[in-house]
């Protein structure tokens, strides 16, 4: 049952989409800081400015999270990073099993002995 799983889990569509999930959640997680933390509260910097704030570039630039959205960008490298490693890992274990695998007789050998077989 374990062979069975590891096969299943080794084969590259399952692979693929396991990492475009993870990589997707944390591309949303960017996009989602980005509009949260920078875009929103420049675009209510009006509101701001139209309730009677004297100091609007203080109190816009303030409410601005750009470390937010720093750490969001460094997340997604750090994911993207061990999932590079995990990828490669796997790559070089498929390499050594298929460098593993005896060689066996070609097919020109294969049909060379039907034929002698069926001589006989």
């Amino acid at each position: 049952m374990f062979k069975e799983f590891k096969s299943f889990i080794m084969r590259g569509n399952v692979v693929d989409l396991a990492i475009a999930v993870i990589i997707g959640g944390a591309f949303g997680a960017i996009v989602s800081s980005f509009v949260d933390d920078i875009i929103t509260p420049l675009l209510l910097a009006p509101a701001i400015e139209a309730a009677g704030a004297k100091n609007i570039a203080e109190l816009t630039w303030g409410a601005v999270k750009y470390g937010n959205f720093l750490a969001a960008v460094i997340k997604f490298l750090v994911i993207a990073f061990v999932l590079f490693i995990i990828v490669k890992a796997m790559n070089s274990m498929k390499k050594k099993e298929a460098a593993a695998a005896p060689a066996g007789p070609t097919q020109e050998e294969l049909l060379t002995q039907i034929r002698d077989l069926l001589k006989k």
